[in-house]
């Protein structure tokens, strides 16, 4: 049995959950998923649909929103009654947080990040995950009773494949020191538009940029495309943008349709964040800089001169 952790943020389903769902499908086990705290009954309606065979969420009445050592309180709960062969959750800060409190209760190994996962014998496993940027596959076997493993944002496509599950509610149990970590303050982009996780088409800046005014037409450009805004992580150091719409290892990583950067020269970490684009697009006026190795389309030009003529472009396109 693989027991999957999905995260939820007031009710909003983490959209990697379903993913890994279909990682923990693919190993050939039963899957159970669990998900805790309240406001939880569409993520529930979600996970149940998703091929799963039981639901577990998990309640307490001091559980109010995200409490990580609560939350792996839950997992242990579950993991000593169920006893999974695997746990499984998005390799998001969130669900890395989690399984890291887990693998501190139960004294096991945390592997990360991982874009293949396989159970080759009782005890033992071997993982796939990127290294350096995506440069370097790094293929490792582990060797633990329960393998703990996050999965890499958008390794794992979600299964067509919908099905009913049972729910199941139970109490957890949570002691002071559970609650000792709390969320107490929330800031971040505005809570509108597409989520940058989940856009088609992401437009993107760096320094090229050359200050945050110009970030307006990059928000145009997203606003007629449909797409969201996103940014190096230069960017945000600068302070021109949020933390919350970095792209990269650090930052969030992205898998739209369409990727479009200006003016970003392309660090490793940032590459590892929109390598998984179906499309990319690279506007930078250094035509050796490394992400128009990496590009689709690289365009050599000033991006001050380009982005406004594109913008009439689109909006001309939709309006046809």
């Amino acid at each position: 049995m693989i027991l999957v952790y999905a995260d939820h943020d007031r009710g909003e389903l983490d959209p990697l959950a379903l993913q890994v769902v279909s990682a923990a499908r693919g190993l050939d086990a039963d899957v159970h998923a669990l998900i805790v705290g309240p406001n939880a009954e569409k993520c529930i309606d979600d996970l149940a649909s998703a091929g799963v065979l039981t639901v577990h969420h998990g309640t307490n009445a001091a559980i109010d929103d995200y409490t990580p050592r609560a939350n792996a309180s839950a997992v242990v709960t579950v993991m000593d009654r169920l006893e999974p062969r695997a746990v499984l959750a998005a390799g998001t800060p969130r669900g890395s947080e989690v399984l890291a409190h887990v693998a501190s209760i139960k004294d096991l190994p945390l592997v990360t990040e991982c874009s293949e996962i396989a159970l080759t014998g009782p005890g033992t496993a071997e993982v796939t995950r990127a290294r350096w940027g995506g440069n370097l596959l790094e293929r490792s076997e582990v060797s633990a009773d329960v393998l703990l493993a996050t999965a890499q944002a958008h390794a794992f496509a979600v299964s067509e494949d919908a099905g009913d599950a049972q729910v199941e509610a139970f109490d957890v149990p949570v002691t002071d020191a559970d609650l000792e970590v709390s969320i107490v303050e929330r800031t971040g982009a505005a809570e509108t538009g597409v989520g940058l996780a989940e856009a088609k088409v992401v437009i993107s800046g760096g320094r090229g940029m050359d200050g945050p005014e110009a970030f307006g037409m990059l928000e145009e450009l997203a606003d007629i495309l449909g797409g969201a805004v996103g940014c190096s992580r230069v960017v945000t150091a600068a302070g021109w943008r949020p933390h919350a719409e970095q792209v990269g290892q650090t930052g969030t990583k992205v898998a739209p349709d369409l990727y479009i950067a200006f003016g970003i020269s392309g660090a490793t970490q940032h590459i590892a964040g929109c390598k998984s684009a179906k499309t990319l697009i690279a506007v930078n006026t250094d035509g050796q800089a490394p992400i128009m190795t990496h590009a689709d389309y690289a365009v050599v030009d000033n991006l001050h001169t380009l982005l406004p003529v594109l913008i009439e472009k689109a909006r001309a396109a939709q309006g046809a």
